[in-house]
């Protein structure tokens, strides 16, 4: 059974940073890649971040530049570290495994930017 639990969420104020951490268990053979998704309240599912088993790196074109996704392998957990935040970033912030067999997805996890 495979399994993604984010971790990190939080309140900020504009302009700072936070550290989304998105863990995995179970089988991950098969990995083609692991990313982030928000969705803000009223709005659909967005990409921001992912990247895939061999490291390549996709960003949302209104967060290049400031998130940064990074992944330990060994551990099968990836990170997004956003810096210099924005009230438009304030989402509930997903994590998604994208495997041979299937997409699972996270419970998600809340980022509020204050302004």
């Amino acid at each position: 059974q495979v399994q993604v639990v984010e971790s990190g969420g939080g309140l900020v104020q504009a302009g700072g940073s936070l550290r989304l951490s998105c863990a995995g268990s179970g089988n991950f053979f098969g990995l083609r890649s692991m990313g982030w998704y928000r969705q803000a309240p009223g709005k659909q599912r967005e990409l921001v971040a992912t990247i895939t088993s061999g490291g390549s790196t996709n960003y949302a074109d209104s967060v290049k530049g400031r998130f940064t996704i990074s992944r330990d392998n060994a551990k099968n957990t990836v990170y997004l570290q956003m810096n210099s935040l924005k009230p438009e970033d304030t989402a509930v912030y997903y994590c998604k495994a994208d495997l041979v067999f299937g997409a699972y997805w996270g419970q998600g996890t809340q980022v509020t930017v204050s302004s």
